[in-house]
Order: structure tokens, then C-alpha cells, then sequence
């Protein structure tokens, strides 16, 4: 259901990177709603896990919208033989070391058809997200490696998957969900010198329909004093989390509903907003 007018607790995005550091950092963008219309607040970076913790164990209310995967396909666990309840496999996955999971991961892979060499989550399917099984190009399975242990760890909710301080809300989130539906061009490359005007033209076009709500989630974002920055930044980091930072207002909007997810797996998990 629509939020009712008047302010919302923070809202937060997450850009996750699983090798934190001063030249990739986990970026975070937060803001509230205040009646029809999201105000960006504060863009933030942590160079390291440990900073990124602290902040996650911060007091709530808040609602996150996080960019990495928050499980693994049913099928694949069974097939393992690993946990197949939430925090039993986030614990024994993350006991593994990434050689292990590469390894694993790349003889289900060979032993499956060409074509489909990963499973995929159902969410995956609808949100077009790569599987969480993927090791490179993304890294996924190594974003879900780092990432959820420290969602565990700080006992947040994750609603319908985990119950835990019910004032901190953890929401998987794909920027690449609403950027889809604004324009199919590139926005974004880690690579400097692939860093074109063309792609900034498309972080533009992105910026504008975020700003007029021309788009599904039709939430208006006020992007104020970082307007630039979110337009400068050719990583595309910053304007990852403020897509993030939408799909946590969109799923806060319909918080008497299971923050907008629909009956699901409660292994696998959902991803706000598909």
C-alpha cells in the first residue's frame, strides 16, 4: 500500500563491492521521504568491512536496500547438500574460502547443458540479476560471500527470510532493475579510460527520470547539492546506491505488506521491487 504523507525513517542504498578499498569503496546513499518525494541527504564510502559493520549495527528505524545477492538457488544447495535454512547456509558458505566456492560452483557448471550452466533463483529470473553462483563478470557469489555473514552478523530482518531487530530492514536490492527501464545504454565502467561521454550522457538520462519519477517505481528524487557528483561519477557507484536507496523507499512505502515481496522462498530470498 502508498506510504501515507509525512516523513519516513532513513533510507539507505548500498553499492556493495566484495574487495572493499580507497579506489572501490562500498558506497552508501541515504535520504528520507518526505510526503511524495525522496530527499537525497548524504553519500557516504567505507574502504573496509569493518567500518562498513559499525555502520550497519548503527541503531534503527532504517531500511536498506543492499546490491548483492542474499542467497544461494535452492536447487544448487540441495544438489551440495548444504543448509537450506538461511542462516545455517550463510554460516557454512561463509566457513568456505573463495578457491573452494570457485571450484564447487564451476564442476555444477560443467556437468550442466550449454546454455545453462548456472541455476538461478527465481528472482533472478524476473529481476534479468545474474545468478548468485557467478564467480566473475560480476563476482557475485563473492559479493553473497562477504555480504551476507555481515547482514547476519548484525541481526538485522530481512523480511520473510530472517527475523532480527525488527527496527533494522534489509532489503535485497538490482539498481540495474530501474536503469533497464530508463535506457538500455552503458552508464557506467570501473575503467577510467572507458569512462566515455556517452555513458555520462546515459547517467544523465537517468538522473532526469529519477528526478520527474519517469519511471516504474515512479518515486521523484529531490538529488539536490550531489546532483553533480552522482553526474561525475563514471564508476557509476554513487548512482548505483541512490538506485538502491529508491527500491528501500519503494519497499518502505509498502512496509504493511512485507516491504512490496511476494510469497517466496525463504531460502533464496527476493529481490524488492521485482
Amino acid at each position: 500500500m502508498p506510504a501515507k504523507r509525512g516523513s519516513s525513517p532513513p533510507l539507505h542504498g548500498v553499492d556493495f563491492t566484495s574487495a572493499p578499498r580507497k579506489a572501490k569503496p562500498i558506497t552508501l546513499a541515504s535520504g528520507r521521504l518526505h510526503d511524495d518525494v525522496l530527499v537525497l541527504e548524504s553519500l557516504q564510502t567505507f574502504h573496509d568491512f569493518d567500518s562498513f559493520s559499525e555502520w550497519l549495527a548503527q541503531p534503527g528505524p532504517w531500511v536498506g536496500g543492499f546490491d548483492f545477492p542474499f542467497s544461494l538457488p535452492r536447487e544448487l544447495t540441495e544438489q551440495l547438500g548444504w543448509p537450506t535454512t538461511w542462516p545455517e547456509l550463510i554460516r557454512h558458505y561463509a566457513s568456505l574460502s573463495r578457491e573452494t566456492i570457485r571450484e564447487t560452483f564451476k564442476l555444477v557448471c560443467d556437468a550442466r547443458p550449454v546454455g545453462s550452466k548456472f541455476l538461478h533463483r527465481a528472482a533472478d529470473l524476473i529481476a534479468q540479476s545474474s545468478s548468485s553462483m557467478k564467480w566473475v563478470n560480476p563476482p557475485v557469489a563473492y559479493m553473497l560471500h562477504a555480504g551476507a555473514p555481515l547482514l547476519l552478523n548484525a541481526d538485522v530482518t530481512i523480511p520473510i527470510m530472517h527475523q532480527g531487530d525488527p527496527n533494522r530492514i534489509a532489503l535485497e536490492a538490482y539498481p540495474g532493475m530501474i536503469a533497464r527501464s530508463i535506457t538500455r545504454e552503458s552508464y557506467k565502467n570501473d575503467s577510467k579510460a572507458l569512462q566515455t561521454p556517452e555513458r555520462r550522457k546515459a547517467r544523465l538520462a537517468i538522473i532526469k527520470a529519477l528526478e520527474q519519477g519517469a519511471h516504474p517505481r515512479q518515486i521523484r528524487i529531490d538529488t539536490g547539492a550531489f546532483r553533480r557528483r552522482l553526474l561525475d561519477d563514471g564508476s557509476g557507484d554513487l548512482l548505483d546506491a541512490v538506485l538502491c536507496m529508491v527500491l528501500a523507499a519503494w519497499g518502505w512505502q509498502r512496509r504493511s505488506a512485507n516491504y512490496g515481496l511476494p510469497p517466496h522462498d525463504a531460502l533464496e530470498g527476493w529481490i524488492v521491487g521485482a
